[in-house]
């Protein structure tokens, strides 16, 4: 479950820690663009060291690093691989061979790294030609595990408005068919005003009803507000707990469909009901990239 996603940049370890107990699902330190070049090697060393001796009960480590083709990233994998993070979240990909071409790079970092793991990548979609490829990209390679939508980098070179639904739900729809299409997770990107509730939750309501996971944050106050919108709600999860139950009562008579509260259930909706209970990390819940 990755409701919310709580940024903190690298080149702040004086807030590592609260980020950490924030009750955030995840929490992302930034690497890319909140790090001036200057500190680009003390802020990966100190996330290095951050992770490394993080408690094991906590949320999902993100690491943001820098865009492939930049001055940082191989130093950035050098460091970051080693310690482990959950996700690799990487800027600025607009190609299949891209992605290709970044997890050889990790690849080699991980065989250099004793006791290293290969980390699997939420990519960045942030320009208008990684969103035309945005299925692609996604079905890349197995380790790609989810896309996160950059409204910011998206819409402001080209002056599309963000605070009209229609923009906001164009690519959204765009990028959660791509992310369905590939079999992998949408998450939205931040909201940039930690003090606009009603912007966040506009953003939000829509992501959520088009099958997004979770939302970007930029401060601790919206983590309580992406927990708003995208924790399922008991009615929800207690029907697809029911279809679920029904779906394996059917299995066992060779049935395909089935009825549940008098509406015939079939495999879409099973997907559905599964997918669910994965994004609240509900018993029942198929093994899903969603989850």
């Amino acid at each position: 479950m990755m409701r919310s996603k709580l940024f903190v940049p690298g080149a702040r370890p004086d807030l590592f820690a609260k980020a950490w107990s924030s009750g955030a699902d995840a929490v992302s330190f930034d690497l890319e663009d909140s790090v001036a070049q200057e500190r680009k090697a003390r802020a990966r060393a100190d996330v290095a060291a951050f992770l490394a001796s993080r408690p094991d009960a906590g949320p999902l480590a993100i690491v943001r690093i820098n865009a492939p083709g930049s001055a940082h990233f191989a130093a950035d994998l050098a460091a970051i691989v080693p310690a482990r993070p959950g996700l690799l979240n990487v800027p600025k990909l607009e190609s299949a061979a891209q992605v290709r071409e970044v997890v050889a790079h990790v690849e080699s970092a991980v065989a250099r790294a004793p006791g290293a793991a290969m980390p699997r990548l939420l990519v960045n979609i942030e320009t208008p030609r990684g969103l035309r490829h945005a299925a692609e990209i996604a079905a890349a390679h197995p380790c790609v595990a989810g896309l996160q939508l950059g409204l910011g980098d998206l819409f402001e070179p080209q002056g599309i408005r963000r605070d009209d639904p229609a923009n906001l739900h164009a690519v959204m729809f765009r990028l959660a068919l791509a992310a369905a299409e590939a079999g992998v997770f949408a998450c939205d990107g931040a909201h940039p005003d930690f003090r606009d509730p009603a912007g966040f939750e506009r953003e939000a309501r829509i992501a959520q009803g088009l099958g997004f996971i979770g939302k970007s944050c930029i401060h601790p106050r919206q983590v309580e507000w992406a927990h708003a919108v995208f924790t399922p709600d008991p009615e929800a999860l207690d029907w697809a707990r029911r279809v679920v139950a029904a779906a394996a009562e059917a299995r066992a008579q060779s049935l395909a469909a089935f009825a549940v509260d008098g509406r015939m259930v079939d495999p879409p909706y099973l997907r559905r009901a599964e997918r669910l209970l994965a994004q609240a990390g509900a018993p029942g819940a198929a093994d899903t990239p969603a989850s």
